[in-house]
């Protein structure tokens, strides 16, 4: 059979065109064809066309749409659920600790399960990966109301928040896994992938935006100040019907935005069908490719580094609002503040890129470092300039914290691949197996923090808590941030980083993961 007849255009004509073994281009075009001679049964060819596989700008859009709802609620959620649960539900701190935990450990449990019903999932005529966003979304919206939502009975509100936090946590992953590996099923132009990528992570940083915004400008009233002026005790106050109302309100909004980003989404996008690969070719076992990644030394010191840098930004998070509101007279500007990190860090986003491409990944990781004396100064002087300087310096760390793993982690699977030559699936063992243990050391750090509340003496829906609670919540916003960040940093700079694969290498890997079939 001649390569004329394969109807690939732009590609050799015959294998006497082939020339020498390895991964030839066609002269001329980068966007040619590129075989290599040791992978059996299939010759890949790319086509020169570049407009084929292209994706509309529409498309691109309603695509970066469908991820705002997760981000939104999930923005929410990580400045706002504590202080609603303390102040509002009024639970107990250590039963805050519980439900953050068994929360956090169920979203980690899921990535797995999710992966593999989604991996066995059949098609269907809107597409394999479709169904599970579309089939999950109404019950995400309703689990994210009904975390927010005051039970008339107390004695067991702990249970009824660990219920939906838990079920809002699994959902999420189960619609978080699917959509974002549609960007494979999308188009087969990896440009056009990176494309949608770009604008499904704007879109994201947009809804964290939107979700920190929204959510927190309504229920700036709960927490005013002046809620506490009208007593002269200043132990528990009864929780306002206002307060109440409106978390409510904020619920509604959040939830509403869930519907509306998902038509966008299915009227926008069309799911195409999965190529077809080699059948010889398999890949790892999820349990079997899962030890041998474990065992890889530079995937094992990003992932221990990074449980303790993620850790402690998840801590500094979660804390920021409460700090604010019981350990410092910044109780106006809560709001603010928060807004002052989330912009700072989409701001900073592209500059941090700049920086990994023109200095390196392991230079740009010390501006993790930046957080450490602004954190301890936050603590130390708890005042609104100083405040507002912090939060942007956190937001700025907090960018390249959030982007560096996922810039190290493709050369860490590259330096895998290079070392065992196993077929497809390894890398999404090493993306899922990553955000397993990431979630899960979030989990340990919030439940173990929290706790430390119950023990100084934490009073729920106090106007003023005691001197214990007040020193612990400087600590927490200061010194356990600060030793979580040099002990990952310590850990991240010890030893020599994965070698980048050279160019022919990683078109040679490139080639072997696009020849095979997409699970």
């Amino acid at each position: 059979m001649t390569w004329a007849k394969l109807g690939l255009r732009g590609c050799w004509k015959s294998p006497q065109d082939l020339g020498t073994p390895g991964c030839l281009w066609k002269s001329g075009s980068l966007g040619g064809c590129c075989v290599s001679v040791g992978l059996r049964a299939s010759l890949l060819c790319l086509p020169q066309d570049s407009r084929a596989g292209r994706l509309s700008f529409c498309t691109k859009v309603c695509y970066g749409i469908g991820g705002v709802p997760n981000q939104a609620a999930s923005s929410a959620i990580a400045f706002y659920l504590q202080l609603f649960l303390l102040d509002v539900a009024q639970i107990p701190a250590a039963q805050v600790s519980l439900v953050l935990f068994v929360g956090k450990v169920s979203a980690a449990a899921t990535d797995p399960v999710a992966g593999f019903f989604i991996n066995r999932s059949r098609r269907t005529g809107s597409g394999r990966l479709m169904p599970w966003v579309l089939g999950c979304t109404p019950f995400i919206a309703l689990a994210y109301f009904f975390l927010w939502f005051l039970p008339p009975f107390t004695s067991l509100r702990g249970l009824w928040y660990i219920t939906f936090y838990c079920l809002f946590q699994a959902l999420a992953t189960f619609f978080q896994v699917p959509y974002t590996a549609l960007t494979m099923l999308l188009t087969p132009s990896p440009r056009e992938r990176d494309s949608a990528t770009a604008y499904r992570l704007t879109m994201e940083m947009a809804g964290t935006l939107l979700g920190a915004a929204v959510h927190g400008l309504i229920v700036s009233g709960a927490h005013a100040p002046h809620r506490c002026e009208d007593t002269e005790l200043p132990g528990w106050v009864p929780v306002s019907p206002d307060a109440t109302h409106l978390y409510y309100i904020a619920a509604t909004v959040v939830t509403a935005t869930y519907p509306v980003c998902i038509i966008l989404l299915l009227l926008g996008v069309k799911e195409q069908p999965e190529p077809s690969g080699p059948a010889s070719n398999k890949g790892l076992s999820f349990l079997a490719g899962l030890g041998l990644t474990i065992r890889h030394p530079p995937y094992l010191k990003l992932v221990i580094s990074f449980l303790f840098i993620l850790a402690a930004i998840q801590v500094e998070q979660s804390y920021l609002v409460l700090f604010c509101t019981h350990a410092s007279q910044l109780h106006d500007h809560v709001q603010s503040l928060v807004l002052t990190i989330l912009v700072s860090a989409v701001l900073s986003t592209p500059l941090w890129e700049w920086v990994l491409q023109r200095f390196g990944k392991r230079m740009s990781a010390f501006g993790i470092c930046a957080m450490v004396p602004f954190a301890i100064l936050l603590a130390a002087v708890p005042t609104a300039p100083v405040a507002y300087v912090v939060s942007f310096v956190y937001g700025v760390s907090t960018a390249v914290s959030l982007l560096l793993p996922w810039s190290m982690l493709p050369d860490v699977v590259d330096d895998f691949q290079i070392q065992h030559q196993h077929g497809p699936g390894v890398e999404t063992i090493f993306y899922s197996s990553y955000v397993f243990f990431t979630k899960l050391s979030g989990a340990v750090a919030l439940g173990i923090s929290t706790l430390s509340l119950e023990f100084a003496g934490y009073e729920a829906g106090a106007c003023k808590q005691a001197e214990q609670v007040v020193v612990t919540l400087k600590v927490l916003i200061g010194a356990v941030p600060t030793c979580m960040i040099l002990i990952g940093l310590c850990i991240l700079m010890v030893g020599s980083a994965p070698k980048v694969p050279s160019q022919d290498t990683s078109r040679q890997l490139s080639l072997r993961r696009t020849s095979c079939s997409i699970a």
